[in-house]
């Protein structure tokens, strides 16, 4: 009896339900989307190893280091792998083509990183051949880019052009895994910075470590820092997760307000589901005066109520995530070149789940509670 009441009571005004159905499905939409922006603004941190660690000038990253550290870092108990790297900040074609391009070592970076999946024949090729380069698979796809094509950089930190040949394209072993990214050798560039005699020669922008044991990570770190304690350029090592964090902490604002949008979103969707559930619950005053008449308790009214409230936010809040998944594949087709992966999570489904019952279980309080303290004269009184 309960559940065929509940069907009449929530289809007895179509139009209304139907469009506080698609507000609340419009809200979860938009709610999972913007939780799944949050989540992917952080997939880069959630991709990093904890058995890596990066070195930077303790100033600020934008300060280099000496190459001559490499053998002081390798020397670390604990340190596996020393890898060396700088933001090369070469610009392609214009400033609308920006991506990601590093200079770096590349058999021992390609070693610390085994998530950059390369088929062996180009990673050989791309050792031998100094001025070769790779890049990630949606790079390549973004630009059309083949192996074996030319592809000149414009120096921005490194002036002049820089011309490259294509050698390999790597792809992710993870989701998570950024493939937009290029690589190139350190020594390129470095070597024309000698020959110029100009001073930045011989610098770095990062190390990148592997260490053997990741608990002694903390202790690894501080060791390095310590042997370049007092000299010139001191360093600060810290976990790659940590450095990642680093990053987008710069963006904190951003993320605060997207955080806060959302909030507001199921906010505002609560507002005007309590109001549909006030409406409903006012037209049908005298009917539950009836039912109490004729010894309905009020446990049974609460119920019917709620399950009202429930049935209507539980509808749009299904069709809300069902129409997440097909919006979040044309966000990232649209953005792929700025999201490494953008993809629905668990969390986020659970979370859009959790909004739908607190939407229903808020939008019912005041109509149960007014319902249920009305006197049976009164809301008869109100028919007549």
């Amino acid at each position: 009896m309960l559940l065929k009441l509940l069907l009449r009571n929530t289809f007895r005004s179509r139009l209304r339900s139907a469009l506080t159905v698609s507000g609340v499905a419009v809200a979860i939409l938009a709610f999972g989307l913007l939780r799944t922006v949050i989540e992917t603004w952080y997939a880069g941190a959630d991709a990093t190893s904890a058995t890596r660690l990066v070195t930077r000038n303790a100033i600020s990253l934008i300060f280099p280091l000496p190459i001559a550290y490499l053998e002081k870092i390798r020397s670390v108990d604990n340190v596996k792998t020393v890898s060396y790297g700088i933001w090369f900040g070469g610009r392609y074609i214009d400033e609308k083509h920006f991506f990601a391009n590093f200079a770096v070592e590349p058999r021992t970076y390609l070693e610390l990183y085994p998530e950059f999946v390369l088929p062996e024949k180009q990673k050989e090729a791309f050792f031998r051949n100094r001025k070769g380069c790779i890049a990630g698979r949606r790079l390549a796809e973004r630009f059309g880019w083949r192996i074996g094509d030319s592809i000149t950089l414009q120096g921005t930190i490194y002036p002049g052009n820089w011309d490259l040949t294509l050698l390999g394209i790597y792809e992710g072993r993870e989701p998570t895994t950024d493939e937009r990214q290029f690589f190139l050798h350190w020594d390129y560039p470095n070597e024309t910075l000698k020959k110029l005699g100009l001073p930045r020669a011989d610098q770095v922008g990062f190390y990148m470590i592997g260490i053997e044991d990741p608990d002694r990570a903390a202790a690894t770190s501080e060791a390095i820092d310590k042997l370049f304690r007092n000299s010139y350029a001191e360093t600060l090592t810290e976990t790659e997760k940590a450095f990642s964090l680093g990053f987008i902490a710069m963006g904190e604002a951003i993320l605060t307000a997207i955080q806060l949008v959302s909030l507001v979103v199921i906010i505002i969707i609560m507002a005007v589901v309590a109001n549909t559930m006030a409406m409903s619950v006012r037209e049908r005053s005298g009917e539950y005066a009836v039912f109490k008449t004729l010894g309905f308790g009020r446990f049974f009214l609460g119920r019917l109520i709620l399950g009202e409230s429930l049935l209507i936010t539980g509808m749009g809040g299904i069709l809300g995530i069902l129409l997440t998944f097909p919006a979040a594949d044309l966000f990232a087709d649209a953005l792929a070149d700025y999201f490494p992966a953008f993809f629905v999570k668990q969390e986020t489904l659970i979370l859009d789940g959790v909004a739908v019952l607190a939407v229903g279980l808020a939008a019912s309080v005041i109509p149960i509670w007014r319902t249920l303290n009305v006197r049976i004269t009164d809301a008869l009184g109100r028919i007549g």
